[in-house]
Order: structure tokens, then C-alpha cells, then sequence
């Protein structure tokens, strides 16, 4: 894993290993941010399942305001933390070491909002549909902001557009992974 563009281009990334986390394959990265190039300057970020920390690093360093990075994971806090020194935008950062919905919940007693949300949580799991429902619940959203999701389950799509107030205005795939562009509806 490496920064693909920006002040960090071609920095290595740590990232953990075993099974806990599955990073977003640079190719599928470069995709992403190539469709994402022009909503990225001095946007704020919230990357809610970081695992290494990748996808908000590598908008920072293509000209993101700031990120905040969250994982429940002690072992991708360190991860996030050891990236962000590596690659110099630590000063634009702000890590969470919590559950996603207690995260959610802090963001927004904070009066928080942000530009883009990537959304990347455990395949497996439940919580793409939970956060989003949070996400639009309490108001994390910028008034253009879009919310960016992954999953490997084509089914989340057709659950994700039956959440009121939301609207998926795009889905691209690469190999088993569909990327899900969501604005508010």
C-alpha cells in the first residue's frame, strides 16, 4: 500500500496484519480518488472504519482540510497514527479509538459535518447500513457531502436505496467490490 498522489506521493503505508482489516487495493484507490479529484480540496473528511488510516490519508494529501480517522481496533490506531507521522499530515488529523456508533455520536454533539464520508466496514457485517442510517439521523453531512461505501455484497445496494433521505447517485465495481456514491435525497 502506498500514497498514490499528493505531498505524500509514493509514501509506504504500515498496515496490520492477519485478517482484521482488508485495505482497499490501490487500484480500486486510484479509481476512487481519480472520480473524487475535484471534491477533495479543502474538504473534511470522516473515515469511520480507517483500519491503516489510507483512504483519509491519501485525501489529505491530495488537499483535504482535515480527516478524522476512527477504528475500534487498538492495533489500526497505532497503525493510523504511525501512517500519519510517515506521511506528514498528522496535523490535519484527528483519531478515534471507538466503536462506529459511539464515534457517530461524539462527531455529532461536536456540531461536526463533513464533505466526504468513506464508509469501509467489515464485509460481514451490518454496520454499512447502521452507520449510514446514523450518518443521516444526525446530520454528519455537509450540504453537498457525499458518503462513499464498499462492500463485496451487490444485495447492500438495494438495502442501502431503501434508506429514506438518502439517494445513490452512482455505484462502480472492481473484482468483488462495489463502491457506492450516496448523497443526501
Amino acid at each position: 500500500m502506498r500514497v498514490i498522489s499528493g505531498i505524500a506521493r509514493g509514501k509506504k503505508l504500515f498496515s496490520l496484519e492477519g485478517l482484521e482489516t482488508r485495505p482497499t487495493l490501490d487500484r480500486v484507490k486510484e479509481a476512487l480518488f481519480n472520480i473524487l479529484q475535484f471534491n477533495l480540496k479543502d474538504a473534511n473528511i470522516l473515515d469511520l472504519f480507517s483500519g491503516s488510516g489510507a483512504l483519509a490519508i491519501e485525501a489529505l494529501s491530495r488537499g483535504a482540510n482535515s480527516a478524522v480517522l476512527c477504528d475500534n481496533s487498538n492495533k489500526a490506531i497505532k497503525i493510523i497514527n504511525k501512517n500519519l507521522e510517515a506521511t506528514r499530515v498528522k496535523d490535519k488529523a484527528m483519531v478515534l479509538n471507538k466503536d462506529y456508533l459511539k464515534a457517530l455520536q461524539k462527531l455529532k454533539d461536536e456540531f461536526r459535518k463533513f464533505d466526504i464520508i468513506f464508509l469501509d466496514p467489515p464485509y460481514k457485517s451490518d454496520y454499512i447500513l447502521k452507520s449510514i442510517e446514523k450518518i443521516i439521523e444526525n446530520n454528519l453531512l455537509a450540504k453537498d457531502g457525499i458518503i462513499i461505501a464498499e462492500t463485496d455484497d451487490k444485495n447492500n445496494i438495494d438495502k442501502i436505496k431503501n434508506i429514506d433521505s438518502i439517494d445513490i447517485y452512482d455505484t462502480r465495481k472492481y473484482g468483488i467490490v462495489h463502491i457506492i456514491f450516496i448523497r443526501k435525497g
